[in-house]
């Protein structure tokens, strides 16, 4: 599809965007979509951090073939406006994993929007998205599962968890279902919450100085994005690009 202009927030997966950032990236920008195609029985796993001083929009579509595999795992750590985009389509049998971190502070809006559609029987899904925020940042979650009416044995899942470290921050999240058919387990979480200052409390009252008391506790926060990730190096650079986030973070 061309943008013939730039979205507005009236369209629902753009309710939270910057559009100031936006109108600095242009329409060329949005219609910038990367293609992957992975093959029936083949497997594909990304690892991407992203981020930086200027606006950013990253779209993927995914075409995963029947008994296909895709995992992403991506941190989001932008100074500016930074949204991560991914349109997935699933054959039968086929599994798509997402685990992402959006992190940071400044007035920036960092964000996922999935769409997942579920085309055919016995496919799979699984989102896991963690938010960590504070001065005026913002980190937004918008993932709408799509299940057509003869994809039985669907299993699809998505769980958001929000961590505003500052009572400026926010996070917003909107889960869609769309479901045509009977024999399907489809389910969503979302929670947004602050720091649990009892359990930074009790780390410090056993000689843990503030700083890594925080960001031992915003680790394991967020840790469970990554968990479905073998590799441990890549997720020690997923992990190692979010907590480096936290030393502009106010205590």
């Amino acid at each position: 599809m061309t943008l013939a202009t730039l979205p507005t927030r009236r369209d629902e997966a753009w309710r939270y965007a910057d559009m100031g950032a936006l109108a600095r990236l242009g329409v060329a920008a949005l219609d910038a979509w990367q293609a992957i195609d992975v093959a029936a029985g083949e497997s594909l796993t990304r690892y991407m951090v992203i981020g930086s001083d200027a606006p950013e929009v990253l779209r993927i579509r995914v075409s995963l073939g029947e008994g296909a595999r895709a995992a992403f795992f991506v941190t989001n750590r932008g100074g500016d406006y930074t949204r991560v985009e991914l349109e997935v389509r699933l054959a039968k049998g086929a599994h798509f994993e997402f685990g992402g971190v959006t992190i940071g502070g400044g007035d920036a809006t960092r964000e996922f929007v999935t769409q997942v559609v579920h085309a055919e029987p016995e496919a799979t899904s699984n989102q896991t998205i963690r938010a960590v925020h504070w001065d005026t940042g913002t980190g937004n979650f918008l993932g709408e599962i799509k299940v057509a009416r003869h994809a039985q044995k669907t299993d699809a899942a998505q769980d958001f968890k929000g961590l505003l470290l500052e009572a400026g921050a926010s996070a917003n999240v909107v889960p869609q279902l769309q479901i045509f058919a009977d024999d399907v387990k489809c389910a969503h979480g979302a929670t947004v919450g602050e720091l649990d200052e009892a359990a930074r409390f009790y780390m410090m009252a056993r000689g843990v100085d503030p700083a890594t008391a925080q960001r031992l506790l915003v680790q394991a926060f967020i840790g469970d994005a990554f968990v479905s990730l073998d590799d441990e190096a890549e997720r020690a650079t997923l992990l190692d690009a979010a907590l480096s986030a936290l030393e502009g973070a106010r205590l």
